[in-house]
C-alpha cells in the first residue's frame, strides 16, 4: 500500500573517525524512502535547491519511490555538518544552513491524498499538522518523529498534532523529555495521553523498544565491528519500520514486532559506509538475512 513521507532532503558534511565527506546526500526524507523502499511504494514530499543535482535525484530512480511532490525552489538546500566523536556516540554540530527548507510548506499532490500509510519526518509541529489535513481519508497509520528542538520551542503545537498520531518514533532522550519522566515505561505511558497508541524508542546501539497498550518489545541493535556513520540510521530504521507496515497492511502485534526488526535491520545498514551508500546497493536477500541474524540472536530454550 501506498506509503507517505514528508521530510527533508539535504546535503550533509560528515566527519567520523572512519573518514570524511564534505557534502554527500542526505536528509530524513532520502534514508527514510531508501529504506521503506524495499517493503512498499512511497509518496516523497520534499523541497530541494537550485543547487541539488540530476545525478543526486537518480538515488530515488529506478525504486518504487514516486518524486511527484519533490519541490524545486530558488535557493541552496539545507546543509547540515557535524563531526562524531571516536565511539560514534556523541556529535558535535559544525554547521545548520536551513536554506530552501527554511520557507517549506508541504503541498501534498492530489494523487498521494489517499494514502493509507503516513509518516511525518521531523519539520515543525505545525507542518506535519498541515500535512494531515490535506489527506483525504483517515489513514491507517500515522507515525510521526519529532526532535528536541519542537519539544522546547512549540510544545503546544506538537501536543495538538500527537493528538492525531498512532506511532511515535523518537529516541531514548527525546522520550524522556517530552514526558517529564526518567524510566522509559513510565514515560510512554505519559505519552499515551497525547494521543498516540505506541511508541518507538530508539536507543542507538543498545537497539530498540516498542511499547503500546498490549505490552513492551525489545530489539537488540545488530552487532558491527565496524560501523563507520551513524547519520540517516533513525531515519532509516522509521523507513524499515513503517515500510513492512504498509507492505504487509497489518497492524497487528505480530506485525509491529516484525516491523521493529526489519526497522534495526534498516539502521545497521546504513551506518555500515558514509550517508545512503550502503541502501543505495542493498539487496533484499540481505535484508532478509539479516532479519533471520537477529531473529537467532535472541532465541534461546527454556529448561
Amino acid at each position: 500500500m501506498s506509503l507517505l513521507v514528508v521530510g527533508s532532503i539535504a546535503y550533509d558534511g560528515i566527519e567520523s573517525p572512519y573518514g570524511k565527506e564534505d557534502r554527500i546526500i542526505g536528509g530524513a526524507a532520502t534514508y527514510f524512502s531508501l529504506a521503506a523502499s524495499h517493503f512498499t511504494h512511497v509518496n516523497l514530499v520534499c523541497v530541494v535547491g537550485e543547487d541539488f543535482t540530476a545525478k543526486d535525484e537518480k538515488i530515488f530512480h529506478g525504486r518504487r519511490i514516486d518524486t511527484t511532490g519533490l519541490e524545486r525552489a530558488a535557493g541552496k538546500c539545507f546543509f547540515w555538518a557535524c563531526r562524531y566523536s571516536e565511539n560514534l556516540n556523541d556529535r558535535v554540530t559544525l554547521a545548520t544552513e536551513l536554506n530552501v527548507f527554511a520557507d517549506f510548506n508541504p503541498k501534498i499532490p492530489p494523487k498521494y491524498a489517499d494514502s493509507k500509510y503516513v509518516f511525518l519526518a521531523n519539520i515543525a509541529p505545525s507542518l506535519q499538522s498541515g500535512v494531515l489535513h490535506q489527506v483525504k481519508k483517515r489513514p491507517k497509520i500515522v507515525a510521526l518523529d519529532t526532535m528536541n528542538y519542537w519539544i522546547e520551542r512549540t510544545p503546544d503545537d506538537l501536543r495538538e498534532t500527537l493528538k492525531h498520531v498512532d506511532i511515535l518514533i523518537i529516541n531514548d532522550s527525546e522520550t524522556r523529555q517530552l514526558s517529564n519522566e526518567h524510566n522509559l515505561l513510565r514515560a510512554a505511558k505519559h505519552i499515551f495521553k497525547m494521543g498516540p497508541s505506541a511508541i518507538v524508542i530508539k536507543r542507538g546501539e543498545y537497539g530498540a523498544l516498542l511499547v503500546d497498550k498490549s505490552g513492551v518489545f525489545c530489539v537488540p541493535a545488530f552487532p558491527l565491528e565496524e560501523p563507520h556513520d551513524p547519520t540517516g540510521a533513525g531515519d532509516a530504521f522509521a523507513g524499515g519500520f513503517m515500510g513492512y507496515l504498509a507492505g504487509c497492511g497489518q497492524k497487528s502485534d505480530a506485525a509491529l514486532r516484525r516491523a521493529m526488526v526489519y526497522g534495526t535491520v534498516m539502521g545497521s545498514f546504513t551506518v555500515e559506509e558514509f550517508g545512503p551508500r550502503r541502501l543505495v546497493r542493498l539487496k533484499t536477500k540481505e535484508i532478509h538475512a539479516r532479519a533471520r541474524h537477529i531473529w537467532k540472536l535472541s532465541q534461546f530454550k527454556l529448561q
